[in-house]
């Protein structure tokens, strides 16, 4: 059995890796500092509350585990905050980044699946993103998020690290079965937006936007439930042995904002509130991705293609919340 440290493993996309490696036969081992994660998400029982800063403390939990592996999520993800706090985001992800990968070269563990961003692309040059196209992120989280994966390939040059950085779009939905699901604070993701919106009538949801060169005039943008993206963790996970780089997670399928107001009014069978404002400086029309390197490298083919089923899961998730 291999054992994988899952930092951030407290967290939306963390907590649902953890599941997906504990399923399929891992051993999991959680680091959180809890400031965004959540206790109740953690579905192991090896959980360790610390932080990426505290150098001495990973090291005591190199030391107490035989760590083959790291998935590391840890990382601060809100865009505006990084904007007005840039300190903070270079802080934490990227300093905290390479923290971890000194105590994982001292460890001897040279195996690391990352958790990157479309962010680091900036405005999109062409739709569909591959791989290929420039890297011009115009926020300090994504800025911090390519230095990460500079630093990784130094690191794989120079050290022998074997790693993959998954780049992913827009996650969403929930744990099919409500044990562990989305719940942020603030919540900043369009679709719990959406559905709180439906639940509480007297708060309507803004949307930024309704005149871009779009067939109903906002934005597209890419959404990929959240398990698919647990898988995809995995399937990288197998396959550092034969492959270091960076790979697109998306469904390829582009999804408007109206068109997510749509589909969750008829799977709840209730109106959504809207108010529509102006737009979001920064904001593209479009935003989604090719999926065809995580398929050749990865084979890897998300299982929800419909954003009906992935909504019907967060609204199953939003009914029944745990936490």
């Amino acid at each position: 059995m291999k054992t994988i440290l899952v930092t951030g493993g407290a967290g939306y996309i963390g907590s649902h890796t953890v599941k997906q490696l504990i399923n399929n036969g891992y051993k999991c081992i959680v680091l959180d500092n809890l400031i965004y994660g959540h206790r109740e998400a953690v579905l192991t029982p090896y959980f360790e509350i610390s932080d990426l800063m505290d150098k001495n403390s990973l090291d005591k939990i190199f030391s107490k585990y035989q760590i083959d592996s790291v998935v590391h999520f840890a990382a601060f993800a809100y865009v505006g905050e990084s904007v007005h706090s840039p300190k903070k985001y270079y802080e934490n992800n990227v300093i905290g980044t390479l923290n971890l990968l000194d105590v994982m070269l001292k460890h001897n563990v040279k195996n690391m699946v990352f958790s990157s961003t479309c962010a680091t692309y900036g405005e999109p040059k062409y739709i569909p993103i591959d791989e290929l196209h420039p890297q011009r992120p115009i926020n300090p989280y994504g800025r911090s998020k390519l230095i990460v994966e500079e630093i990784l390939e130094d690191y794989h040059h120079s050290y022998d690290l074997r790693y993959i950085s998954l780049r992913y779009f827009n996650a969403a939905g929930c744990s099919k079965d409500n044990d562990i699901g989305e719940s942020h604070s603030p919540e900043t993701h369009l679709i719990p937006l959406v559905l709180k919106a439906i639940i509480d009538q007297n708060k309507p949801i803004k949307i930024f936007g309704s005149d871009y060169d779009t067939p109903d005039g906002t934005c597209i943008r890419d959404y990929i439930h959240v398990e698919d993206l647990a898988v995809a963790h995995q399937l990288a996970l197998e396959k550092l042995d034969d492959y270091s780089g960076c790979i697109n997670l998306g469904t390829g399928i582009g999804t408007s904002v109206n068109e997510i107001i749509k589909a969750a009014e008829s799977i709840t069978g209730k109106i959504c509130p809207i108010e529509y404002t102006q737009r979001r400086e920064g904001d593209p029309a479009k935003l989604f991705a090719t999926n065809e390197k995580a398929k050749r490298i990865l084979g890897w083919i998300p299982k929800y293609n419909d954003i009906r089923d992935i909504l019907s899961t967060a609204w199953s998730w939003e009914i029944n919340r745990k936490y």
